[in-house]
């Protein structure tokens, strides 16, 4: 996985702790999830493409269009 999490934040000028407070999702693990050294579970994976707006695809780096399902 790239780091389209990462870049679909700071696009939004938002901090890991901000997409806790909006997703339930632990700080701690979005910045695994980040920092590629965890993937998102399926679960997780559709809380944040439905939060940033985005397909799943997109955020785990298979298509580079945000709305593309591949």
């Amino acid at each position: 996985m790239n780091n389209n999490l990462k870049k679909l934040r700071q696009e939004r000028k938002l901090t890991q702790i901000a997409v806790q407070m909006k997703t339930g999702i632990e700080q701690a693990l979005i910045s695994k999830f980040e920092n590629g050294e965890r993937v998102p579970p399926t679960e997780t994976l559709i809380i944040l493409a439905d939060f940033y707006d985005v397909s799943i695809d997109y955020i785990l780096g298979r298509t580079e269009n945000p709305k593309i399902n591949k």
